[in-house]
């Protein structure tokens, strides 16, 4: 079963941020905004890890959640958990012969 935002359950949404808990940030987000480099290097990560952690730096150009809340849109994703600065998002792989994660 595809996780979506609409289905992800309370349970799910725990073992992401177990799993996250673990993994170093793939980039940053600045003053800079979300590029469209930005977004391919977030999909590519996505595509390959199905779940990735992103530093959301001070000088972005709105608040932690806003900002997860609307790279997920762009990228299709749910995000999973936003702590302090760091957000974390999920979205199935649909990449052959991957080793998905079990939620």
């Amino acid at each position: 079963m595809i996780i979506t935002r609409e289905t992800i359950t309370s349970k799910q949404r725990s073992k992401l941020k177990s799993i996250a808990a673990t993994l170093s940030p793939v980039t940053q987000i600045g003053k800079g905004g979300v590029t469209d480099n930005v977004l391919k290097t977030l999909s590519d990560a996505l595509d390959a890890h199905e779940i990735i952690k992103v530093n959301i730096l001070e000088t972005a150009d709105d608040d932690a959640r806003n900002l997860a809340e609307n790279v997920a849109d762009l990228l299709d994703a749910v995000p999973v958990a936003v702590i302090g600065r760091k957000a974390i998002f999920y979205r199935y792989s649909r990449r052959e012969k991957f080793a998905h994660l079990e939620v």
